[in-house]
């Protein structure tokens, strides 16, 4: 059962659109269905490159210092972001998880600490991401717990029904398409199985015009300082805007299989834990 209220944006859900529009809000179910959400289409770059490739290399670009990028424009707060977001799987005590979009490993490694399974892994579309997601792995002593593997989240190499729990963090922003990476996250789960995503979402009212003056102006120029590609921080920005939040986001969730759907905001806002079932 769906315990979030329905937002006036899923209440406009079931009214059709006017042709041609583009907006999510007037976006009917079937439509929907076709994963064509405004944020699918924000791409980190001016190019004719599809989104996944332009990913790809923007994270290939910026891995030297992301960990100390992510550390310094949240203030450390990621971090208890992301334990909270892992607490969640305790009581499923999961032996296998998969951790999507693992970047440098840091949800892995907490992960590993904090539950304790039997195996983790790792996948992402970026091989200088991992390449230092394993020089940490293996600092930590976790190389026989945590294997990290190049791979598209949108088409998971792995068979159904192979883990007990799947977690992403800060990563279904940058699917291609929205939908086919739930879809694939569900069927890679096992029956009872639980996801849970930890994702950038619009702050409250009181918050938002500060927060998008730190991301859409601040954040970019002090990445800049670090020679940084600020592009890649603006795109951050950009795609948390158009990305569809909070009951919106639950209710897509509900619509790929998920059960049990739920959404935590965090921090004013600034992001969300989401959660689901698979029955």
């Amino acid at each position: 059962m769906n315990r979030t209220l329905k937002s006036p944006t899923q209440q406009k859900l079931n009214r059709i659109p006017k042709a041609g529009t583009r907006n999510y809000n007037c976006l009917t179910f079937a439509a929907a269905m076709n994963s064509q959400f405004p944020h699918d289409e924000i791409k980190p770059f001016a190019s004719d490159k599809a989104k996944k490739q332009q990913v790809e290399e923007m994270f290939d670009g910026i891995a030297a210092r992301y960990d100390l990028m992510n550390r310094l424009f949240s203030a450390g707060i990621d971090m208890k972001w992301r334990k909270k977001t892992i607490s969640l799987l305790k009581r499923l005590e999961p032996k296998t998880v998969l951790d999507m979009a693992t970047g440098t490993a840091d949800m892995a490694i907490l992960a590993s600490r904090l539950l304790n399974p039997d195996k983790i892994t790792g996948l992402d579309l970026s091989a200088e991401m991992l390449e230092l997601g394993r020089k940490k792995v293996e600092k930590e002593g976790l190389a026989n717990k945590i294997e990290l593997v190049k791979g598209d989240g949108e088409a998971i190499s792995f068979p159904g029904n192979s883990f007990d729990a799947v977690m992403v963090a800060f990563g279904v922003r940058n699917f291609e398409n929205l939908e086919n990476g739930l879809k694939e996250m569900l069927r890679v789960l096992k029956p009872g199985g639980k996801l849970v995503i930890l994702e950038f979402s619009k702050p409250n009212w009181g918050f938002k015009n500060l927060y998008n003056v730190y991301m859409g102006i601040v954040a970019p120029e002090v990445a800049r300082w670090f020679r940084q590609n600020k592009n890649a921080y603006r795109y951050l920005n950009r795609s948390t805007n158009a990305f569809p939040d909070r009951s919106d986001f639950t209710a897509i969730l509900n619509r790929v299989g998920f059960s049990n759907t739920e959404c935590k905001p965090l921090s004013f806002g600034i992001c969300c834990i989401y959660s689901g079932r698979k029955l």
